[in-house]
């Protein structure tokens, strides 16, 4: 099976893709302030496995809807003031999202991590692809219908 079928079977319930470290230096839409090309290789694979809703996770806000505005913010995951497990559970339950099932989540380590704090099932198709460079590739092969792996 390639990953062109998986796309073709799967679509996730919900899918979670990063923040990102590049942002604009204004007030803007989620779906907007992100502008690195991390965020948005994941931004273009969510498009292209049409999830039933999309949700940003920021290191700062928490659990954004793409149509939530936002300042900008210099918080990376982990430091004083970031987004705990403990807040993402909050959100997700005063949105009624914690029982969504097939849950996605696209991004790095850290970011699996805080996702399935909340969705402990939750799919991490980019764990095991190791550099950023592996990730971006797989990424784009999942965009493309393609193996990745």
């Amino acid at each position: 099976m390639n990953a062109s079928d998986d796309l073709d079977c799967f679509r996730p319930e919900l899918l979670v893709i990063p923040c990102g470290s590049r942002k604009l230096d204004h007030p803007a839409r989620a779906a907007d302030m992100y502008i690195g090309s991390y965020h948005r290789a994941c931004r273009r694979t969510a498009d292209a496995l049409r999830p039933e809703r999309l949700i940003i996770l920021s290191a700062r806000y928490g659990l954004l809807d793409p149509d939530d505005v936002i300042e900008p913010y210099d918080t990376p995951h982990g430091a004083a003031g970031a987004t705990t497990a403990q807040m993402i559970l909050r959100q997700a339950q005063e949105r009624g999202i914690v029982r969504l099932d097939p849950v996605v989540a696209l991004g790095g380590g850290r970011h699996t991590a805080l996702v399935r704090s909340v969705w402990p099932h939750a799919r991490a198709p980019l764990a095991g692809a190791g550099s950023m460079g592996g990730q971006m590739a797989l990424l784009a092969a999942m965009r493309e219908g393609r193996p990745g792996r």
